[in-house]
C-alpha cells in the first residue's frame, strides 16, 4: 500500500520541509510555507540489466534535424520562438489575466496547417471556446477544423483523451487549474504546479509531441509557481500590454531553442489579434509641431529597430523634496544621467521635480535612449523644443562622453525610410557607418556638452 507524508513547501520557490518554517532560507521570504500531503509510491525502484532505454553517445554520432520546427502561421510569435515549436519542446506562456494569453494560442490553433491539435481547458467550458474560436475566424472558415478542444482538470483523464486522439500539438489552460492524482492536494498548489509540469514534459520528451502551456502569474508580474516550473520548460514566454493601449507584446524569458532579445507585437482587436509589421505607429506620435521636452530615440528590440517618443517635465520642486518619477525607464539610470548633467553640463537641477514617459507604455532597456533621454529633460528645463524629425541614438557615460552602440547602421537605415532628416550618433560609431548609402543626414557627436551646442544652439 502507497505510504503518504506531509511535507512543507515554500510557495515562493517550492523549497521542501520535513516541518514548518517561518521564513524560507532559499528566497528568504516570510510566511510562505504550506503544509502538503505528498503519495510515495510503494516498493523501490530498480532499473534491470540489459533495460536500458538510452545508451551514451559520442557528441559527433548525434543528429537533429533543424527543420523539425512546427511554424504556427503567426510570424510574430514564430519570431520570438527563433522559427517556430521545435518538436518535443514543452513551452509556457505567462501574463495577466484577460491580457489575451488564451487568445492568442486559440488563433494559432486555428492557424496551423497541421492536425490534430488538441486544446486543454480546465477553466472553461467547450461551448465558451467554441464561442470564442467563433469570434476570431469571423466566419472565414470553410470545411471541417482540425481543432479538437476537451475541458478536463485532471492529468491522468489528459493523458487518455491524448492517447485516443495522437495530437499534433497539445495546449493545456491553465497548468495553475490542473490536478495530478499522484499528489493530495489543491490546484495551483506548488506540489501539484511541479508534478503536473513534469508530467507533460516527459509526455513531451518521449513522444516529440510539443506541449504548451498557459501560466498564470501573480502581483509583481513573476509566473505564479514555483521557480523549479521555469526550469523545467524549454521556454517561458511572457504576454505584456497596457489595459489602456491596444497593443500586446511577446517576450521570450527563457528560450532554449533561440534568442530572448527578439519580441513580438499585436494589435488586439474585436476580432482577435492582428499582427503589427510596422510598430513605430504605436509608440511614435503623429505630431508635426515642435512640443519642448519631446525627443525621439532609435532603440532596438532583438533584431528589430523601435522608435519611440521620450516625453519629460522638469518642473520647480514646490513641496520641498524634489520627486523623480520614470515611467517606462529604470528609475535609477535617470538618477545617474540627472547627476551627469549636473556634473558635466552645468545644469542645476536638483531643487526641480522631474517626470520622464515613454510614450505608449512601453519599457525600454536599450542603453541608446540615454542621449534622447538627456535631450528631453534639458529641452523640458530650457524651454526649448526639439525637432520631431531628429533621432538620437547613443548611450551616456558618467563622464559626459557619447557611447557607441550596437547595430547602429540598422537604427540609420530604418530612421532613413521612415523620414526622419537628422540622426545623432557617437562618434565612435562614424567608422562603421557609409553614409554615402542613407539620404538621411548623420550628426556623429563626442561628448554630451557637444549634443547640446548642436542641438540647443
Amino acid at each position: 500500500m502507497a505510504k503518504t507524508k506531509t511535507y512543507f513547501f515554500c510557495q515562493e520557490c517550492g523549497y521542501q520541509s520535513s516541518s514548518w518554517l517561518g521564513r524560507c532560507p532559499e528566497c528568504g521570504r516570510f510566511g510562505t510555507f504550506v503544509e502538503e500531503v505528498v503519495k510515495a509510491e510503494s516498493g523501490k525502484r530498480s532499473v534491470e540489466s540489459g533495460k536500458l532505454q538510452s545508451t551514451p553517445k559520442r557528441i559527433d554520432e548525434v543528429t537533429y534535424d533543424e527543420r523539425r520546427r512546427l511554424a504556427t502561421g503567426i510570424g510574430e510569435l514564430d519570431r520570438v520562438l527563433g522559427g517556430g515549436i521545435v518538436a518535443g519542446s514543452l513551452l509556457l506562456l505567462g501574463g495577466e489575466p484577460g491580457i489575451g494569453k488564451s487568445t492568442l494560442l486559440l488563433q494559432m490553433a486555428l492557424s496551423l496547417s497541421v492536425e490534430p491539435v488538441l486544446y486543454v481547458s480546465a477553466e472553461e467550458s467547450e461551448e465558451q471556446i467554441k464561442m470564442r474560436a467563433d469570434r476570431l475566424e469571423n466566419g472565414k472558415r470553410e470545411g471541417e477544423s482540425g481543432l479538437y478542444v476537451v475541458s478536463e482538470t485532471v492529468t491522468g483523464r489528459i493523458f487518455e483523451h491524448i492517447e485516443a486522439l495522437k495530437p499534433r500539438l497539445v495546449i493545456v489552460d491553465s497548468i495553475q487549474t490542473v490536478t495530478s492524482e499522484a499528489l493530495e492536494g489543491a490546484a495551483g498548489s506548488v506540489g501539484q504546479i511541479r508534478q503536473c509540469t513534469s508530467e507533460f514534459q516527459h509526455y513531451a520528451k518521449s513522444t516529440g509531441v510539443p506541449v504548451m502551456l498557459i501560466g498564470h502569474i501573480t502581483k509583481d508580474g513573476t509566473l505564479a509557481g514555483p521557480k523549479v516550473m521555469e526550469h523545467i520548460v524549454d521556454a517561458v514566454l511572457q504576454f505584456e500590454g497596457d489595459r489602456s493601449y491596444g497593443y500586446r507584446m511577446l517576450r521570450a524569458g527563457k528560450n532554449r531553442f533561440g534568442s530572448t532579445t527578439e519580441i513580438g507585437l499585436f494589435d488586439m482587436t474585436s476580432g482577435g489579434l492582428r499582427e503589427v509589421a510596422v510598430p513605430t505607429q504605436f509608440f511614435l506620435s503623429s505630431r508635426s509641431e515642435m512640443v519642448t521636452g519631446a525627443t525621439v530615440a532609435a532603440t532596438l528590440e532583438g533584431s528589430r529597430p523601435l522608435f519611440v517618443e521620450v516625453q519629460s517635465l522638469v518642473s520647480s520642486a514646490v513641496y520641498g523634496t524634489p520627486q523623480r518619477v520614470a515611467n517606462g525607464f529604470d528609475l535609477r539610470r535617470l538618477s545617474m544621467l540627472l547627476a551627469v548633467l549636473e556634473k558635466r553640463c552645468g545644469f542645476k537641477l536638483a531643487a526641480k521635480d522631474v517626470f520622464l514617459n515613454i510614450a505608449g507604455g512601453l519599457r525600454v532597456t536599450d542603453p541608446a535612449i540615454d542621449l534622447a533621454v538627456a535631450c528631453a529633460v534639458l529641452s523640458s528645463n530650457v524651454d526649448i523644443p526639439l525637432s520631431p524629425h531628429i533621432a538620437l541614438a547613443a548611450e551616456l557615460g558618467l563622464g559626459g562622453e557619447v557611447r557607441p552602440v550596437t547595430r547602429v547602421e540598422q537604427r540609420i537605415a530604418e530612421a532613413d525610410r521612415l523620414g526622419f532628416d537628422t540622426i545623432v550618433i557617437s562618434r565612435y560609431n562614424e567608422r562603421e557607418v557609409d553614409a554615402s548609402r542613407y539620404g538621411i543626414r548623420i550628426r556623429p557627436v563626442a561628448m554630451i556638452d557637444e549634443a547640446m551646442r548642436l542641438l540647443f544652439s
